[in-house]
C-alpha cells in the first residue's frame, strides 16, 4: 500500500483542538460535556465577554468596528439564549464554547477575536465569581424576608409567656418573641458570614489566562471595573485554580440550611398534638393518602431535609479540591455541579420557610394550660434566696429540695407554704411569692438579651431598624 492510501484521520472540529488529529467518540464526548449544569451561566458569560472585548478595543487589541460587532453579536445570542432557540450541541462541551461558536456564526472573522487573550481557564473563574456575587446577593434578599417575616410574627405575639427548654426539658419561662428572635439572630450570623464571603468572590481573575498570564498588554483593571469588581486576582496561578470562595459560599448555605433545619425541627414538634403550641397554615402542610385527620408538617420536614443537601454538596466540593495540583485541571467542571444545587436548594427552602413564619401562630390557651408545670421558677426561686445573702450553690440545693417536694405533693413552688418555705430556709418572706409563677418570673429578668418582655421591645425596634 502506498503512503497515498493510508488512512487518514478525521481532524477535529473545534477550533480549540488544532492540537488533536481527532474528536473524542460520541461516550466520551458525553462524559466531557458540562453544559447540562454550565448553561445556567451564560448571562454571566455574555457579560464578561462584552468587557473582556470593550477593553481589547480601548487597548487596541482589535478594532472598534470589530467590537461593535461582537456587542451587536453578542447581544443577538442572549436574546436567543433567553428565548431558549439557541442549540446547544453536545460536542461543543460547555456553554462558552456555545457562545463564541455562535458569535462567529453570525459575525465572522470579528468573532475569532473575542477569545484574544483570554483562556476557558480564566473566563469560567469569572463567570463563576459572578454568579456567586449574585447567588450571595440573593439569599442575603431571601434570609432578609424570613428574618422580617419572624419579627413581624415577635411583634405579634411576642409577649407570650412560654417555657424554654434545654434537653428538650423545660428550663426556664420565657416571652415567646425571645425564641422566635433566636433564629434572627441565627439568620444574620448567615447574613453576615455571606457577606463576608462576597468581599473575597468580589475579585476579578480575567487576564491571568491559562496559568500564566499573556504577552498581550491587557489592561485587567478596566474589565474589573466594567464588571464591579473591587480589585483584580494577584497571581494567575491562583487566580485559574482558586475555588475557595465557591467553598465559602457552600459552607455559608451549609450552616444556614443547619440553622433552618433547627428552626423547623422546634416548630414540628411545636405543631404536634403533645406540645399544641403553634399552628401551622393549612397552605404549608398536607395530609395523609390513608389518614383523613392528618395535618403532617411537610414543608417544615423538606426544609429540614435541605440542610442535608448542603453539607452533602460541601462535602462533596472540598473533596473535589483536596488532592488538585497547580493549577486548572479539568475536575474543576465539577465544581458548579455542588455549588448551584446547594444555592438552588437553599433558595428554595428560605422562599417557602418566610411563608411559614409570616402565617403561623402561636396558641395561647393551650401554651398557658401547662405553664405551671414543670417548675420554670425553681431558678427564680433560688435567685431570691441569692438577694437575701444566701450563697448561690445553697440557695440552689434548697431549691432543689423544695421541688422534689412539691413534685410529691403535687403542689406548684407558688402553692407551697410559707411555713414549709422557712423551714427548708429562713431567709424566705411572703415577698417571695412575687418571684414565682413563670408570668413574674419573666417580668424581673434583668440583664440586656435575657427573656422578659422589657427586652424583647429593645429587640425588636433595634431589628425592625435594621430590616429597614
Amino acid at each position: 500500500m502506498g503512503q497515498s492510501d493510508s488512512p487518514q484521520p478525521r481532524c477535529s472540529a473545534k477550533p480549540w483542538q488544532g492540537r488533536l488529529s481527532a474528536d473524542a467518540d460520541a461516550a466520551t464526548a458525553r462524559f466531557v460535556t458540562s453544559l447540562d449544569v454550565d448553561h445556567e451561566l451564560w448571562s454571566y458569560d455574555i457579560a464578561g465577554s462584552l468587557a473582556h472585548a470593550r477593553m481589547l478595543s480601548e487597548t487596541g487589541l482589535i478594532s472598534r468596528r470589530d467590537f461593535t460587532g461582537i456587542r451587536r453579536g453578542l447581544e443577538a445570542v442572549a436574546a436567543e439564549i433567553a428565548a431558549g432557540q439557541l442549540e446547544m450541541p453536545l460536542e461543543l462541551e460547555d456553554i462558552h464554547m456555545v457562545i463564541e461558536k455562535a458569535l462567529i456564526d453570525r459575525i465572522g472573522a470579528a468573532g475569532a477575536k473575542l477569545h484574544t487573550g483570554r483562556s476557558r481557564n480564566d473566563q469560567v473563574a469569572l463567570d463563576l465569581r459572578l454568579w456567586a456575587r449574585d447567588a450571595i446577593d440573593g439569599l442575603v434578599q431571601d434570609i432578609r424576608r424570613l428574618q422580617q417575616a419572624m419579627v413581624d410574627l415577635a411583634s405579634r405575639q411576642g409577649e407570650l409567656v412560654m417555657p424554654a427548654y434545654t434537653h428538650l426539658q423545660r428550663a426556664q419561662p420565657i416571652v415567646a418573641g425571645h425564641q422566635v428572635l433566636a433564629y434572627v439572630e441565627m439568620l444574620q450570623r448567615d447574613v453576615q458570614r455571606l457577606q463576608d464571603a462576597r468581599r473575597r468572590v468580589n475579585v476579578c481573575p480575567l487576564g491571568s489566562g491559562a496559568a500564566a498570564g499573556t504577552s498581550l498588554k491587557l489592561d485587567r483593571r478596566r474589565v474589573a471595573e466594567l464588571l464591579g469588581f473591587d480589585e483584580v486576582a494577584a497571581n494567575s496561578i491562583d487566580a485559574t485554580s482558586d475555588r475557595d470562595f465557591l467553598a465559602e459560599l457552600c459552607f455559608a448555605c451549609a450552616m444556614l440550611g443547619i440553622h433552618l433545619s433547627r428552626w423547623a425541627e422546634d416548630w414540628i414538634i411545636f405543631a404536634t398534638t403533645e406540645f399544641g403550641f403553634l399552628e401551622l397554615h393549612d397552605a404549608y402542610c398536607t395530609s395523609s393518602s390513608m389518614m383523613p385527620q392528618k395535618k403532617n408538617p411537610d414543608t417544615l420536614e423538606l426544609i429540614r431535609a435541605k440542610s442535608a443537601t448542603a453539607i452533602a454538596q460541601l462535602v462533596g466540593l472540598l473533596t473535589l479540591l483536596k488532592g488538585l495540583p497547580l493549577a486548572y485541571n479539568r475536575d474543576l467542571q465539577d465544581d458548579k455541579r455542588f455549588a448551584f444545587a446547594t444555592v438552588d436548594a437553599l433558595r428554595g427552602a428560605l422562599v417557602v420557610a418566610a411563608g411559614v413564619a409570616s402565617t403561623s401562630c402561636f396558641q395561647p390557651q393551650r401554651i398557658q394550660e401547662g405553664l405551671d408545670r414543670g417548675y420554670l421558677d425553681a431558678t427564680a426561686m433560688a435567685e431570691y434566696l441569692v438577694r437575701q445573702g444566701v450563697p448561690f450553690r445553697q440557695a440552689h440545693h434548697i431549691v432543689g429540695q423544695l421541688v422534689a417536694r412539691a413534685q410529691k405533693d403535687g403542689l406548684s413552688l407558688a402553692q407551697v407554704p410559707l411555713a414549709t418555705l422557712r423551714r427548708a430556709c429562713d431567709k424566705f418572706g411572703p415577698d417571695v411569692y412575687r418571684n414565682l409563677g413563670a408570668a413574674n418570673v419573666v417580668k424581673h429578668y434583668q440583664p440586656e438579651g435575657a427573656g422578659g418582655p422589657r427586652q424583647l421591645r429593645r429587640q425588636l425596634a433595634a431589628w425592625k431598624r435594621k430590616l429597614r
